[in-house]
């Protein structure tokens, strides 16, 4: 994109008084422009941050030994709940379940933060809303966490952002459940780049 065409865009689309607003390009560049103007709403909606690829997300996991797991439910119809049990069925993470508003999920008890938890997990996983991620991340900083992984579904680009400069590793809308299978035989690697799943394991 060149510079006229940000230059007249933003005269276009507000006026002189409005705020300026940093937005971030596909290239990685960044500029200022009228934060109601069109072109920065549509260059905000736009996704441009990019987390661990498929390779780091599996070291991501074969070398976690906990996982905290923010917003778990005790709720089978929840998604949360089918993720828990599968991590608890298929995996050997020591699980924590973070909900103040639950005392039990299966068959294990609930904290009501992570400041509570016996100790440090190795990924928070986190069942919220994008709007509260940024308050996820704070909680995660200050307990000393290293890695935040952000559901399928929920996006916060500037909250990703944010992480990773506090020295966070932030995998974002991503499911954990289904990583998991595919890096251990339950879903073929390739579906990550071709879109096909299989449950066969290649020759090694």
């Amino acid at each position: 994109m060149s510079t006229d065409t940000v230059t007249d865009a933003a005269a276009s689309g507000a006026s002189t008084s409005d705020s300026l607003e940093t937005v971030r390009l596909v290239n990685g560049l960044s500029c200022e422009l009228p934060a109601s103007s069109p072109l920065a709403k549509l260059l905000k909606s736009q996704r441009t941050w990019i987390g661990p690829d498929a390779k780091q997300r599996q070291r991501i996991l074969r070398d976690a030994k906990s996982v905290a797991i923010i917003g778990a439910s005790p709720n089978p119809a929840r998604s949360s709940y089918f993720v828990s049990t599968y991590l608890q069925q298929s995996s050997d993470f020591r699980l924590y379940f973070v909900n103040p508003n639950a005392t039990e999920i299966l068959g294990q008890p609930v904290y009501r933060s992570l400041a509570d938890l016996p100790e440090v997990p190795d990924i928070v996983d986190v069942f919220r809303r994008a709007s509260d991620i940024p308050s996820v991340i704070d909680e995660v900083v200050a307990i000393g966490a290293k890695t935040i992984w952000v559901q399928l579904g929920i996006w916060n680009e500037e909250a990703a952002r944010s992480g990773e400069e506090q020295g966070l590793t932030v995998v974002m809308d991503r499911c954990i459940k289904v990583e998991h299978a595919r890096f251990n035989g339950g879903l073929h690697l390739l579906g990550f780049d071709t879109g096909r799943i299989t449950s066969r394991k290649t020759a090694r």
